[in-house]
């Protein structure tokens, strides 16, 4: 905390003593009832409290969650998710129980309705939140699913506050940014921790230090720490970079962006410094001296090869002791155990063989919105000991005339997910050269929906056939909304968000990758296989190897003649992580792997077939 002069500095560390004594007489170690006091304003009732089940009159205990908050200074982009969840992961490693939140400051409600190319991919948990990219990241690192209390935004913060006084809640006082945003915002961190009774909450706060948008944010950190500071720390990533000319790292960025966090009365006990060099020890003592903050409390994150590196590199730099040592817990007697992750790593930087993927979409200028498909095919490529070249194809660069131009040297072909009409024949024309020269094909979301327009028109000879979607008046609609669908009208309304169950044909491929007859994934799309056309499809080569027990939609497609042609209504690319890569990658990168040894000598089979 910053104070403006001595008296007032002497008055509020006054006032800060009392407001614990009051705490401590009024609730002892009950955090919840300290959250519900600083969120309701409003002491709990006994119904409020946690009891055992089985004996009432017993609390239950409530472990007392830490708060991580890391905001970034100097520039964007500098990788606060990753240092997120690289911390997240070395205390996970050492046996505490960790969640990740992301805190963007954007009014729109969810990312749902942004452009890829604004904000890359839109990640979809379990219970259907469309939300930021970085929380895959979150999932990816720690193998725990997240959930819609994972994200939130300025426009959900805002959105709640309204509705709140719409309905008389604040008594007719005047609803103003403190203390009604930042208490809404508080109670959207600390409830995270005391329902689902975490050890470590780390939230990461989107944007840079300074921003209009996250002033509100900032100003909630510094009432948490103020109100709990044995439960509070803040992590600042900042730059440091190196000017060439010369020939030295420079501080000032650093010091400049604290000072601005500094002003907002915000003091960060840790700086995790981005740096293309090593920082010797005058850097750390400098940027330390300058700061503020204990000479180890300056961590080193220097770029590296992959992003999978860092957790081990942030261990290096004993980034978890010193958090634990701040929050005034016990490290010496628990080591990280990162056996799996290492492991994951020598597969990943030593491979056997290589094999080209290539991905076709319409947003590969921002390779983000493809993040979780680039990253599953990392993983599966892992587990296999083989290293995944992904080729990057606009699928508007594509058309009949060059197909085998363009795709001739891929082992294997994704198509990927996507919205509108934009690229469609791209995406139909590299799907008729996968079927037809026998190149393993995934098709994912729009990638299925378009593996079924392109099998309706070339093998089933439904001329103009396509998606309602795309051409409204189709005269055959081999992708439609369902009938409920057609009477909603606002945006999302009818989307399928989220896990819902599908169960698998025995015999498929589907069902050899899955091991299992039943699995759940996530989706979200609007439009579905029209059940209409599916005898005539299954009757010419094209079968249903996945339905949902409950409505009977179809949720895969494939060829069983195909050496592998297989293609998912649902999007399998979310569940992937590190400890656990998704089975269907695995399957597809392996047939991949199986077509490369044959690869070479099939465009000589094929020279003088027009493509």
């Amino acid at each position: 905390m910053v104070y403006r002069s001595s008296a007032a500095g002497l008055v509020a560390k006054f006032l800060k003593r009392c407001s614990q004594q009051v705490f401590s007489a009024q609730f002892g170690t009950n955090f919840e009832s300290r959250i519900h006091y600083l969120v309701t304003g409003m002491s709990p009732t006994p119904s409020d409290s946690k009891t055992n089940s089985t004996n009432p009159a017993t609390p239950v205990p409530v472990r007392n969650s830490r708060y991580i908050f890391v905001t970034g200074g100097v520039s964007s982009s500098l990788g606060k998710g990753i240092v997120s969840a690289s911390l997240a992961k070395l205390l996970q490693a050492r046996g505490y129980s960790v969640t990740i939140q992301k805190l963007d400051p954007y009014i729109n409600v969810d990312p749902g309705t942004l452009n890829p190319y604004e904000h890359g991919e839109c990640f979809v948990t379990v219970d259907g939140a469309e939300t930021d990219l970085d929380l895959g990241h979150y999932e990816r690192f720690l193998n725990v699913r997240t959930s819609q209390a994972n994200n939130i935004t300025t426009g959900r913060i805002y959105q709640s506050v309204i509705d709140k006084e719409r309905r008389g809640e604040y008594l007719g006082r005047t609803v103003q940014i403190i203390p009604h945003i930042t208490d809404e915002i508080k109670r959207c961190v600390q409830i995270l921790g005391a329902e689902s009774n975490y050890d470590f909450v780390i939230t990461e706060i989107g944007g840079t230090v300074g921003d209009i948008e996250s002033l509100p944010y900032i100003e909630a950190v510094r009432q948490m720490k103020w109100e709990c500071p044995e439960e509070t720390l803040v992590v600042h990533l900042t730059l440091i970079p190196y000017l060439a000319a010369a020939g030295e790292l420079k501080t000032k960025p650093t010091q400049h962006s604290v000072k601005q966090l500094l002003e907002f009365g915000v003091q960060p006990d840790i700086l995790v410094c981005r740096t293309e060099h090593k920082l010797s020890d005058a850097i750390r003592s400098k940027v330390a001296r300058f700061c503020n903050v204990a000479p180890n409390a300056v961590i080193e994150s220097i770029d590296a090869e992959t992003i999978y590196d860092v957790p081990l590199l942030m261990q290096s730099e004993k980034f978890d002791e010193v958090v634990l040592q701040k929050l005034g817990m016990s490290f010496e007697d628990t080591e990280p155990d990162l056996t799996t992750w290492k492991q994951f790593l020598d597969h990943h930087k030593n491979p056997k063989s290589t094999v080209k993927i290539g991905l076709v979409g319409k947003y590969v200028e921002l390779k983000d919105s493809y993040k979780s498909i680039a990253e599953s095919l990392i993983h599966a490529g892992a587990k296999l000991e083989a290293k995944v070249e992904i080729e990057w194809i606009h699928s508007e660069t594509i058309m009949a005339k060059n197909t085998h131009e363009v795709l001739e040297r891929l082992d294997g072909i994704l198509v990927a997910p996507g919205f509108g009409s934009r690229g469609i024949d791209g995406k139909i024309e590299t799907i008729t050269y996968a079927r037809e020269r026998q190149v393993p094909f995934f098709g994912i979301c729009l990638g299925m929906q378009c593996a079924v327009i392109e099998f309706a028109r070339n093998v089933l000879l439904l001329e103009d056939a396509h998606s309602t979607e795309i051409k409204e008046y189709t005269p055959h609609p081999v992708i439609d909304l369902m009938a409920e669908q057609k009477s909603i009208q606002n945006m999302g309304g009818t989307m399928r968000l989220g896990a819902y169950p599908c169960e698998l044909l025995p015999g498929t491929k589907a069902k050899e990758a899955y091991g299992n007859d039943r699995i759940e994934e996530r989706h979200r799309h609007r439009y579905e296989f029209n059940d209409l056309y599916l005898s005539q499809f299954e009757s010419n080569g094209m079968i249903a190897s996945g339905r949902n027990p409950n409505s009977g939609l179809v949720e895969m497609v494939e060829i069983p003649e195909h050496p592998w042609f297989v293609a998912s209504q649902f999007h399998p690319e979310y569940a992937s992580t590190v400890e656990a890569p998704h089975p269907l990658f695995i399957s597809f990168v392996a047939a991949s792997i199986k077509n490369r040894s044959t690869r070479i000598s099939r465009p000589a089979a094929h020279s003088g077939t027009a493509s």
